[in-house]
Order: structure tokens, then sequence, then C-alpha cells
């Protein structure tokens, strides 16, 4: 380094701005989750309106809380931290304000669409094209920013911290434009590329990931330089450090076929992401590890200082989180927890735990300095931390809790080889005080973040903001010649560049011995002769199906285990789904799997989905299932059949030229018949143009073409 300082000016607007969005945003997604705790077991809380059902507001919950929480609770920290730890301003303001702006467009779009029933149905991908086109572009303005900004630094070394920002961008890049690939119908209507087995695949490998690369490895970066500023000590382990992040980073991109474990993806798929998840808790726990012994010599100061604890907790929910998760990805514990409860409690361990607290803590550290003044209120803080803490856990503990009664109760027969609780229903209500509780505990959780938001309040209130912090710091050597002793790894640190080019090779891959062979190779998904395309109309239905987010709480794909295949038929086949633009295989059960809802077993008369839809207590008394009366009302979007048709017909479903051109005549024909029918059993009001009766012929499909013949 030279002898000579340069002054300079930290951008502390940016910083701030982020932050304010960060806790306007949480208090939104908070609520929005509050809401649908109550909604899952509470009916009339869907407030039999259109635009506020469950199956509307949780995907616009999870987003909230991913994209619009946590996402400006990144923003917030490495804007911050990456100024300081590069000693330099950011490359460009104008970069900085219109990476703020268009992520809080992006943000706002999204909570509209979403209510609206615009939506992929991919979990936590759910944003239809032009907006992942939007999020592509705000992506890359941050990482132009970012790096350029590495490129004029004035500090050769980068920072561990940095490693996870770097890691992060390329990552989710990546994955976002992969699992976004679609062929647009419409304006905010488009098919995704992949069908079936392909499509689940690209989803959870994109899905695990978003929360590995989006969740956590960003949040490491934070937790790796917010908590050593905190304790006033450094990281723990260097070496620790290096193996963390390159571990991490090549084995996690490998785990995501553990959410489709017993499904009719390929055995070897399933087996490569149960190996690797396995393996993830070495490194995951090399980060607890680093993190928590970073506070070495600090516990004392744990039980006066509020952001500490934050910190505490966040990392050991991190170590948790990242123990369950392997945990839940071997077969055995996975035939329990998937589609039940358990899931919910894991995945909120690590998002309140980790992610939520982690941010307060950051927050509460952050505001003080930047305003230069104190916390208003250490005992506020506190309250906050404890009120929190007793949340999750009212939150989490009942969930599973839910989980083992779900499962439990799912598989138990009678000695007579019968299921012991043949209607769905009985587990349903058995899980409802569980379910209360869970929202007894939310609002703990919300509460606590009420009395974080007045803190903060306070503390601006009583602080003075400098937008521009001087700072000074010598030039960066034009030239560098390694030390000895250096560790070979500084080779990689001070050359960002090879640092991405590396991220971005061990992180393809996983991606691609898990993808490659399954897209190309034919015998990975037998064909089945029997399948045939949607018809117009159920094809229609099918949307209408996506479009109210009834994959939210029904699966379609059943298990080879006894106690599905007694309960809905044969187990799913891969062959079954090839004509699947977007696949509905879910992951979660609320209500029962609908993989062979037309079938012979399970077939229902057109009355029953009538009236199910318009109130699901006149054929199921006791459901928790929200009211769909305008489904009786709205017409039929018969106009899109045809262009429908035709992009399904260029992503490889084998419509004919003849089939498109009289799509709408067959859509009418078939509405007829099934209106006909209706009249017949009683539904004297049935109108052939309304949205029901195409998702009455798209239900009563379901499972027909493959469904056992009996001998």
């Amino acid at each position: 380094m030279s002898g000579q300082l340069e002054k300079f000016y930290y951008d502390n607007k940016i910083v701030k701005m982020f932050a304010y969005a960060t806790i306007f945003w949480g208090v939104i997604g908070m609520l929005v989750g509050l809401l649908v705790a109550f909604q899952i077991y509470i009916p009339a809380m869907n407030f039999n309106l259109e635009y506020t059902t469950f199956g509307r507001t949780r995907p616009l919950h999870t987003n909230a809380v991913i994209f619009a929480f946590v996402g400006n609770g990144i923003f917030t920290g490495v804007y911050y931290s990456l100024q300081r730890l590069l000693k330099t301003r950011m490359w460009s303001d104008k970069l900085s304000m219109i990476n703020f702006w268009g992520w809080q467009s992006i943000i706002v779009a999204a909570a509209v669409t979403l209510l609206m029933g615009f939506t992929t149905s991919k979990e936590y991908a759910e944003l239809e094209w032009p907006i992942d086109i939007a999020i592509t572009i705000i992506w890359v303005v941050f990482g132009w920013n970012m790096f350029a900004t590495i490129l004029k630094r004035r500090e050769r070394h980068l920072y561990v911290a940095i490693w996870f920002y770097i890691a992060t961008f390329v990552t989710v890049a990546v994955l976002h434009i992969v699992n976004s690939l679609a062929l647009p119908v419409s304006f905010m209507k488009s098919y995704p590329i992949y069908a079936g087995v392909q499509d689940a695949l690209v989803q959870w490998w994109y899905g695990h990931n978003a929360v590995a690369f989006f969740l956590t490895t960003p949040y490491l970066g934070l937790m790796y330089y917010f908590v050593p500023k905190a304790v006033k000590r450094p990281v723990y382990s260097y070496k620790l450090s290096i193996i963390h992040f390159w571990a991490l980073i090549f084995l996690y991109i490998w785990a995501g076929p553990h959410h489709l474990l017993y499904t009719s993806l390929p055995g070897w798929v399933q087996t490569l992401g149960v190996v690797f998840s396995i393996m993830l808790i070495a490194p995951s726990w090399g980060g607890m590890i680093n993190g928590l012994l970073t506070m070495r010599g600090a516990w004392d100061r744990v039980r006066d200082s509020a952001v500490l604890k934050f910190f505490v907790v966040a990392i050991t929910a991190y170590g948790m989180a990242t123990f369950e998760g392997p945990l839940l990805s071997l077969k055995s514990v996975n035939a329990i927890s998937h589609y039940t409860d358990w899931t919910i409690a894991h995945v909120h361990i690590g998002a309140l735990g980790w992610n939520g607290f982690l941010t307060f803590g950051m927050i509460y550290w952050l505001i003080p300095r930047m305003f230069k003044t104190k916390l208003y209120s250490e005992k506020l803080a506190n309250a906050h931390f404890w009120i929190g803490t007793i949340g999750i856990l009212f939150y989490a503990i009942p969930l599973y809790w839910a989980g083992f009664t779900q499962y439990l109760m799912w598989q138990e027969f009678t000695v007579d080889g019968f299921p012991a609780y043949p209607n769905f229903l009985e587990t349903v209500k058995e899980i409802v005080p569980m379910y209360a509780m869970r929202s007894f505990g939310g609002v703990l959780y919300f509460t606590g973040t009420i009395l974080f938001v007045i803190n903060i309040w306070k503390t601006v209130k009583a602080g003075s903001f400098t937008a521009n912090e001087a700072a000074e710091a010598p030039a960066l050597e034009k030239s560098y010649t390694a030390r000895a002793g250096d560790h070979w790894h500084r080779a990689i640190e001070r050359k960002p560049i090879r640092l991405l080019i590396f991220a971005l090779v061990v992180i393809l891959i996983g991606g691609a011995v898990e993808m490659v062979p399954t897209f190309l190779v034919k015998s990975n998904i037998p064909t089945i002769e029997a399948v045939k395309p949607y018809t117009p109309l159920e094809l229609q239905g099918r949307d209408i199906y996506i479009k109210e987010g009834c994959n939210n709480c029904h699966s379609q794909m059943i298990r080879p285990f006894r106690h599905e295949t007694e309960r809905y038929g044969d187990y799913t086949k891969s062959g079954e789904t090839v004509y699947n633009h977007p696949h509905l295989w879910g992951s979660k059960r609320t209500g029962p799997d609908l993989a062979r809802e037309g079938s012979k077993k399970l077939r229902k008369p057109h009355s029953w989905h009538y009236n199910h839809m318009y109130d699901p207590t006149s054929t199921s008394p006791g459901s928790i299932m929200p009211r769909y009366p305008w489904l009786l009302s709205k017409t039929i979007d018969n106009r899109s059949t045809t262009t429908k048709m035709a992009v399904m017909q260029k992503l490889g479903v084998p419509y004919t030229d003849a089939e498109i051109k009289s799509g709408k005549t067959d859509l009418e024909i078939q509405a007829e018949e099934i209106t006909a029918k209706l009249k017949e059993e009683g539904v004297k009001e049935a109108d052939a143009s309304k949205e029901i009766i195409a998702l009455i012929a798209y239900l009563q499909r379901l499972g027909t073409d493959v469904e056992k013949t009996e001998k």
C-alpha cells in the first residue's frame, strides 16, 4: 500500500433506503403471513372474496417474506458492508438507485399480480414472465454495480463475506434464468418449457437453491461481517471459512431432488439428492461453528446486548435448520415428513430464526451508527427478542406435532386391512388445534416486530443522519507480488473475476449432472400410450385450478406406499405427466391428493364438485376449504383457447392443426355435455359458459388415462 491517503465518502443513503424497505416489507409480509395462518383453519378469514383466498395469499406471503423482506435485507447489508470492506464508495449511485426502485417496483407488481391470480404455480417462482424479465434486469444492475465496485477497491484482499456475495449473485442469476424459461401465451400468462418430471426437477433444483443461495449464502456473508463487528473480534477461523464456502456452494446445488423422494423422478437422481444432502451437514455446521466461536470471550456481553442475542439465536437456528434439512432428506424420514406440516415447521425455523433474527440484529446494529446515536431502548429490543423467540417456539412445535399426527393417521389401518381414517377430513379436523397454536406464535412474533419498528423509529428520530460518510484509505497498489507464507487461497481471493468463474463452475456441476441425463435419456421418462393431451375445456380448467392456487393445498403425486395407494389408487408414473406444463405435484396436503380424482375409485358426480366449490361444507361438513362462488359466475376465457393450444403444440404437446382450429368449438361441445349432466343431477342453474364447468372437466379427467383395469 502507498502511504498517501485518499479521501472519499461512503453512501449511507442507499443503505438507509433499503433498511427502511426491509422494515416496511417485513411488517407487510408478516401481516399477510398472519392472515394465512388464520385462513388455513378459519374459512371465514378468506372473506369469501376472489382476491383474498388462501390459494392467492399464501404465495403472496412467501414472496413478500423471501424477496421483499429478506431481499431488501440482503441489499441493506451488502451495500453497507461492501463499501467498508473495499474502502470505496459504490461504483455508481445511479445504479444503486435503479436497484432500489426497480426492486420495490417488482415487489409491488408481484403483490398485485399474485392476488389477481397471475401465477406460474411454481414454488417460490410464481411470478409471470414480464416480472421475471424485470427481476433479471435489476439483478444484473446489482451485480454490475457490485463488481464495478470490487474492481475499483482500495483493499486488495476480498474478505470472506464478499465471496458469499459473489456466489449469491452468480448462482441466483443461473437459477432464475433456467427455471423461468417459458413461452408466453399472453401478457400475463405463460407455460414453462419443461413438463412433468423435468419441470419438477428444474423447479426444485431452483426451489431448494433459492433457499440456499438467496436465504442462506448472502446471509452467511452478512454473518461474517456483522457478527465480528458486533463482538469486536475477528472471525474465529480463516481456514474454516474457506472450507465452509467452497464445500457449501458445491454441495448445495445437488440437493434439490430430496424434495421429490418417492415420486416418479428417476431413482438415481433421488439418490444423488439424498447423498449430497447428508454431506451438507459438514459445511453448514462448519459455518455455524465459525459464527458462534467468533463470539468466544464475549458471552458475558450477550446477556446485556440484544444485538448479540439476536445473532446467537439466528446462528443457532441456522444450525438447527441445516441439520434438520439433511435429516429430512433420508428416505425413511421423508416418508413421514413430506406433504405434512413438519416441512412447514422446518422452513419457518430458518425463516423466522435465521433470516428474521439476523435481519433484526443487523438493523439494530446499523441504524444507531448511521444516525450517530444510541439505540433508543435496549430493554425494548430485549423484549422484542424474548417475545420473538417464544413466538418461534409456539409457531414451530405445534406444526411438528401436526406433522406426526397427519402421517400416523394417514398410514393407520384397521385389523381388517382398511384405512382407519378413510375420510381425509378426519385428519384435518385433528390438527386444527395445532393450527390455532401456530397462529398464536405468529401473533407473538409479529408483536415483537412492532416493538422493533417502534424502537427503530424512536432511534432515527433522536439521531442525525449522515448521507455521505467521510472516510480515507491508501490507494490500491497497481502491482502486487505474493509474499512468502501467503495462504494459497489468497491467489483466488485477490482476483474477483477468477473467483466468480470458479464459483460458477462449481455450482454448474451438480445441476448439469442431474438434469442433462434426465432431459436427454429417453428411458428416464418412459411414455405411456394411453396418456393423451387435455381437451380444450380441460386445459382451460387446469389453468383455472392454477389461478386459484389449488396446488397449494392439494398434491397430484401418489407415492408407492400402501396407505396412499389404498386411499387414492395406483402410484403415479412419470409418463402420466408428460403434457403437464407446469407440473402440479404439490408440496403439502391440506386436502387430499387429486392425481386420481376422476378415476373409477374416486370419481364423484359433477354436482358434487359444483356444490363443493360453491360451499365446501355442503358436501364435506367441517371442511376448512374456502368457498369459490365466483367460479359459478365468471365466464371461461375461451378466446384464448386456440392460442394456448398452439403454444402447447410448440412445447411438444401433440395437438394437430385441425384440433387447434376447432378448439373453441370442441370446448363448447364438452361444456354443454357437462352442463346437461349437471342439470340431470339437480343443478338447474348450471351454465356452460362458466369457469366452474371447465374446472369440473379438468378434475374429472385426472387419473382416467392410466387407471388400473379390473380383472
